[in-house]
Formats: structure tokens, sequence, C-alpha cells
């Protein structure tokens, strides 16, 4: 990183391709000196939405289509809508940016929040408000993500490795995604996706290079929140999934060895031999290797924040509060109306039903009774 990959605004700027960080030699340094300003959706989306290998790799709601989108996809990115920059929610005081990946995060410091704009209480209705105490507004607002270009929900190492003719190759879906690669393994897509959904308070954990692995899936990242946690609430997330090099022996994640500079020296990507790759990974890493390679199932979670739809097509109540096909059913350990079942609940539920029915028919009778006995005092007049 340097000053200019965030405040050229030329569009001109651009960095060597292994250049270790250099910038590349037809750039016009004086041109792009003379086009210092503001940070713009160009130079935040150049690096966060190509992050991972590509466009809307990682995140799902961060993606190229942002650059320049409708208010459809999102409504304050929208170019015929608020036409909002990425630092007008990511503000920095002595370039300590607020907003927190929780890929990497741990801390609920400097987070952006939607209620710094828009209020805990900004809905007309009391009890749209009282969904805000353990409703983010993404979870309604955010419907769906990755809406214009796939994101990557699923990586396999165990398949990397794959020759033809002894060469390396690359398979692709009829929408250009990467399905198969010798040096990375095989991968699944979506688009246009519903989130999943967690407790998250603000603080999560992760996994660490060398950690013993004490339950599979491993989770990379741990979101911490429960329904009884003050602080948390409901959040859309993406999940990633893959099949990582695990350590069978030591029973730990496998840091292999990928890249080299000549073929012979135990790189994946140029000798395509895991176990020599996993030793040699291992080495440089100064961590024990048992021998006994294998692969094991991961996770890891990627909360959803982009992509706020236009409000007609936020998250409708029977999404949520329905015993068939609930958005949170996956989310227990609390009663929620409409979805689940709890006798003493639905008893009393029952009961006042009936008493409000009963009360009803009671009082109707009641002035039925009176209007008829006034209408015979006045007739005996």
């Amino acid at each position: 990183m340097d000053c200019l990959a965030c405040h050229d605004n030329s569009g001109s700027y651009l960095k060597a391709a292994g250049g270790a960080g250099n910038p590349d030699a037809t750039v016009d340094l004086t041109k792009v000196a003379q086009h210092v300003g503001r940070p713009q959706r160009t130079n935040c989306g150049t690096c966060h939405f190509f992050g991972g290998g590509g466009n809307n790799v990682k995140h799902g709601d961060l993606e190229m289509a942002l650059f320049d989108t409708t208010r459809e996809v999102d409504v304050h990115m929208g170019s015929d809508g608020v036409d909002m920059s990425c630092v007008d929610c990511h503000t920095a005081t002595e370039h300590q940016m607020k907003g927190k990946l929780y890929s990497i995060s741990s801390m609920n410091r400097n987070r952006v929040l939607c209620e710094e704009c828009h209020s805990e209480t900004p809905h007309t209705e009391t009890m749209l408000n009282e969904h805000t105490r353990k409703v983010a507004c993404q979870t309604c607002h955010v419907p769906t993500y990755a809406k214009v270009n796939s994101t990557k929900l699923r990586w396999d190492w165990s398949t990397a490795g794959r020759l033809r003719d002894g060469k390396p190759y690359e398979e692709k879906d009829a929408l250009g995604d990467d399905t198969y690669m010798s040096i990375k393994g095989s991968f699944q897509w979506g688009r246009n996706l519903e989130p999943e959904y967690a407790w998250f308070d603000g603080t999560a954990t992760h996994y660490l290079l060398g950690d013993p692995v004490t339950e599979t899936p491993v989770r990379l990242n741990r979101l911490f929140g429960s329904y009884d946690d003050p602080d948390a609430k409901i959040i859309p997330v993406k999940v990633h999934r893959g099949r990582q090099p695990f350590d069978e022996g030591n029973r730990i994640l496998v840091q292999p060895k990928l890249a080299g500079s000549q073929a012979g020296d135990g790189a994946f990507w140029r000798d395509f031999d895991w176990q020599r790759s996993a030793t040699e990974g291992m080495a440089l890493v100064g961590l024990p290797y048992s021998g006994k390679l294998a692969f094991v199932e991961t996770e890891m979670v990627w909360p959803i924040n982009h992509m706020v739809a236009p409000k007609g097509q936020a998250v409708s109540c029977a999404e949520c509060h329905t015993r068939d096909g609930s958005r949170l059913a996956g989310l227990r350990a609390f009663y929620m109306p409409g979805r689940d079942r709890n006798p003493w609940v639905d008893g009393l539920g029952s009961l006042a039903i009936a008493l409000a029915i009963a009360g009803a028919g009671i009082h109707a009778t009641a002035r039925a009774m009176s209007r008829r006995r006034r209408m015979e005092r006045s007739l005996e007049r």
C-alpha cells in the first residue's frame, strides 16, 4: 500500500506485477501526482472487490458491479440514487479507517453501524423498531447478495494436482467461473443468494496456524453472540466452506509450500506433490509435520453489509415467522412467534384468542339485550 493507491483520482495508477509494491513502469507519475484527491470508489474497489483471486470471490457483497451500479443492486451506491462513495461510511481519523473485516478482526472497535445515520428507531411502526433490539438492519434490508456476479461458496483443495498430458489445466462453467484449477482444486459458486444468519456481538475468534483441531468442520473464525447476549444481534452472513490440508498425526492444519522459483523445490504449483509441499511448507513456518496428510472440512464466516435493497424489497415478516422454510431456521435457543411451537405459549395464545372471541360475543349479546329492553320500555310509554 502507498498513498497513491488510495488517493489517485486519475484512474491510471497501477502496481507492477511481482514488483513488491512498486508502481508499474508505464505509470505517468507526474499525471498521477496532479490528480490526487479524496479516495473514490475505484480506489477502494480495485483491492476490496477482487480479494481472494478474483471478482467477488471473498465477500459476496463487494464486487466490480459496484463501480457503477443501480439502486436495485445497492441503494447507497447506486449512481441513479444516493451515489455514495465508500469513504462516506468508512470515514477515517489519521488514516485509521472505520469498519472491520471479521475474517481477521476480533474486537468490537471502530465499527461502521447503520444506526450512525438511520438511528436505532428508523421506522414509523413501533413493532419494526422493536426488532432493532435483536435484529441488525442488514438482516431485513439485504435479502440477497451476489446479485450481479457469482461468489465462491466452496473450495476443495483435495482435488488439486490433476494434470492433462502432464500439464496443469482449468475448467469453467457457463458463466465463466472457475470450477477446477490444477493448482487450487475444485470450486462451487452461487449468485443471487439468500444469506445464512448468525448472532453477533461485535467480537470474534480465529483459528491460528498450529492450533489443535478439536472439532470438524474447523471454524476458521467464530462470531460470538447469542440471544441472551444484550449486545448481540442477528446478522446476515456468507459461509465459505472448504477442504484444506490437515496433519492427521498432529491434528493441525497444514501450511503447504505453494510457490517456488524452480521445479523440484517442493512448491505445489510447480511439482504438484502434496506430501513434499506439506513437508517443506511446515518446515518454513516452524511447525511439526507427522507425514500423515489428510484433508479436513473448514468454514469461514463473512458478514454481509452491502447490496442493501430498496425498502420495498426488504425481507417480509412471513419469511422468518413461519414454520416451513424460515430464513432463521438455523438459529435456535429462543422462541420466535410463527416459527416455533411451545405448548405453554401456544396454549396461552389460544386461550387469549378464545377469551377475546367470547368477550366480543358476550359484549354483543349484552348490547342486543340492552337495546331490546330500551325498545320495550319505549313501547310501554
